[in-house]
């Protein structure tokens, strides 16, 4: 690696894309495998969408524990432990839906150990990658979330047709220790002259702040110490920090709604099999993964050229990815056929990963030392939205059923997605009210 021609920060940049692919592709490997064993064992959609959220209060609980402990531990080593333990909980588990008690307590097991890793990835970027290389740094890595969602779809529906539901598992395990070997092979701490421009902005310094102690000039031209502590209050009051959690939460509750509910309504709502659409049920997911990097690479167009300020680039690819979202995400049901809901589900959540150069970068604008952090809280809206979209859209569900007498209908669907299509109007304008560009933090 030391031959390698490219700066190390890209290594770290590419080995935590590659970690939110293997933890997208183990999410949406739940949710196909379960589907299909939980259907055959006649679970219903209540009871689904029950253990379908269940992962998120795990990693709920995780999120800003996570951030604290990237702060106090270190990115780069609590991520790997991370990986270590979602990764045996995979191998170790059977997938059988009518053992309740083992698989609420593996998913709660699993999110536990994946909270950690986005605040773990922010505290490791925050110290790699310098100011004018972060919107697309953080894009590339975020995105590597839907191509694996993009990559679940397309070939884990194969794998549980001929291997069965419990393969899934098996596969993701094995993903999850060879990302594990590399890291642990390839993954440092930054050195400090890696980037000369970056002290300025809290790049390349060491991120653990919790009981630090600093060194700092006084008249004499002596020094002296000071302890530097978390600024929760300020953290937690702070109506910047409160549009991202705002827009973190929506984003998520339309994600996460549409990834574990999409196959449902393919083959309830629309009658179509997985197996049968091939490649086109990937295309949501992949083109997320295309948007979310044109933001990024957008993002930090304008910003370097000087077209916009920082605070203007944000609030006007968010407000932009929100919006058009949004309308999609409402039109969705109307579409009766598997092109029209392939078209308006990759437009929705397409438009919604664009969003992301908006409110998901900002945690690094306003509190480069503190990314981590702001990220854990911002993150735990996130997956709050999770568990309540996910449990709540099973509900919804049920009662369509009762209602309509099956799925098949747009109305046992309209309330499904407009919920999302709402808040995404909602988190944007807050955005737009309440977000900066500029560090808040220091």
């Amino acid at each position: 690696m030391k031959s390698m021609k490219f700066p190390k920060r890209y290594l770290i940049v590419l080995l935590t894309f590659v970690s939110t692919c293997v933890c997208y592709i183990e999410r949406v490997g739940f949710s196909i495998a379960y589907t299909v064993a939980a259907d055959a064992a006649g679970i219903n959609q209540s009871s689904k969408g029950t253990i379908l959220s269940t992962f998120y209060y795990g990693y709920a609980c995780s999120q800003v524990p996570g951030g604290w402990a990237a702060q106090k531990i270190g990115g780069r080593q609590v991520l790997l432990l991370s990986f270590v333990l979602w990764s045996s909980t995979c191998f170790l588990v059977p997938l059988d839906p009518n053992r309740v008690t083992i698989l609420v307590v593996a998913r709660l097991l699993v999110g536990v150990a994946q909270g950690f890793i986005f605040p773990s990835i922010h505290t490791v970027l925050a110290q790699w990658v310098p100011p004018h290389e972060r919107s697309r740094s953080v894009s590339l890595t975020t995105s590597g979330m839907y191509l694996g969602a993009a990559m679940g779809m397309l070939v884990l529906p194969s794998l549980v047709k001929f291997r069965g539901p419990q393969s899934v598992f098996i596969a993701e395990a094995a993903l999850g220790v060879i990302w594990s070997f590399f890291w642990f092979k390839y993954a440092t701490d930054p050195p400090r002259s890696e980037h000369q421009k970056a002290t300025a902005t809290g790049f390349g310094e060491s991120l653990l702040p919790t009981k630090a102690s600093q060194k700092i000039k006084v008249e004499n031209g002596g020094t002296t110490a000071r302890t530097s502590e978390i600024p929760w209050k300020r953290i937690l009051a702070s109506r910047p920090v409160w549009a991202i959690v705002v827009n973190n939460f929506t984003f998520h509750y339309a994600l996460y709604v549409l990834m574990n509910w999409l196959p449902t309504y393919f083959e309830l709502g629309l009658q179509l099999s997985l197996q049968e659409m091939g490649s086109s049920k990937m295309l949501p997911y992949f083109n997320m993964f295309i948007f979310s990097n044109i933001g990024g690479v957008l993002a930090d167009y304008l910003i370097t050229k000087r077209i916009m300020s920082v605070t203007k680039t944000r609030k006007f690819l968010n407000t932009v990815g929100f919006i058009v979202s949004s309308l999609a995400l409402m039109t969705l049901p109307i579409f009766r056929t598997s092109a029209g809901a392939i078209f308006c589900s990759s437009v929705a959540l397409g438009f919604l990963a664009l969003g992301r150069a908006g409110f998901a970068v900002n945690h690094m604008d306003i509190a480069p030392k503190y990314a981590g952090i702001v990220m854990g809280v911002s993150n735990t809206a996130g997956t709050l939205a999770g568990i309540i979209g996910v449990d709540m859209t099973g509900k919804l569900l049920e009662a369509a059923k009762a209602e309509y007498s099956d799925l098949s209908s747009p109305e046992s669907w309209r309330t499904v997605f407009v919920i999302p299509g709402l808040l995404c109007v909602f988190s944007s304008f807050i955005f737009l009210l309440f977000s900066t560009g500029e560090r808040i933090f220091d």
